[in-house]
């Protein structure tokens, strides 16, 4: 799964889970549907007890070459790709389906079946989903460090009332994603710092 297709800056994140059928993670859900306090919980709770797990990332500037949807594939497919090559020894000794979520598949040399919700229907996937959306939400506490003007932190560069004005305030940030419509409309507009 994916987290950070909306937002208006920062990397789209990916992560492939692998869960131990012997080791249940209670509470597991769409990342959206969790408070930050219980991601970050969890997040925890997979690492530690899932047999193989990454997280991978698309640049903005991948982002905006490519568009969201291909990026997310793409950071999909690195997860699932240092998965295989991290976990090699354990995912050998398994058939392996690739599951993610919405309707369209990354490129793999796996089988591969996309699933509409899965996020909220299959454990691994909401697995991937929270491990992705905190490793987003790390990298945005820390663009908020480089770039404190934006408030990054408190609204992890979705465009809320606030980041907008910010954004209109202080320009385009070289972490805004230029090919989204509210920051190419400043871009016509602002000097890029």
């Amino acid at each position: 799964d994916e987290a950070g297709r909306g937002p208006l800056a920062g990397a789209v994140y990916a992560a492939a889970v692998v869960l131990n059928p012997d080791m249940p993670i209670l509470g597991l859900a769409d990342s959206k549907k969790l408070s930050e306090k219980k991601r970050d919980a969890l997040a925890i709770l997979i690492q530690q007890h899932a047999l193989a797990w990454a997280v991978a990332s698309s640049s903005v500037d991948e982002i905006d070459q490519m568009n969201i949807l291909q990026a997310s594939l793409l950071a999909m497919q690195r997860a699932v790709e240092q998965m295989q090559a991290k976990f090699s020894h354990v995912l050998s000794s398994h058939d392996v389906l690739v599951q993610v979520d919405g309707n369209q598949r990354p490129k793999l040399m796996l089988p591969c079946e996309a699933i509409v919700k899965g996020d909220s229907k299959v454990q691994a996937i909401s697995a991937a989903s929270i491990l992705a959306k905190t490793a987003r939400d790390a990298e945005l506490y820390q663009l908020d460090q480089l770039y404190p003007a934006y408030g990054f932190a408190k609204h992890k560069g979705y465009p809320t009332a606030e980041h907008m004005a910010l954004l209109k305030q202080h320009g385009v940030s070289a972490i805004h994603r230029r090919s989204y419509a509210p920051v190419k409309a400043l871009i016509a507009v602002e000097v890029i710092y």
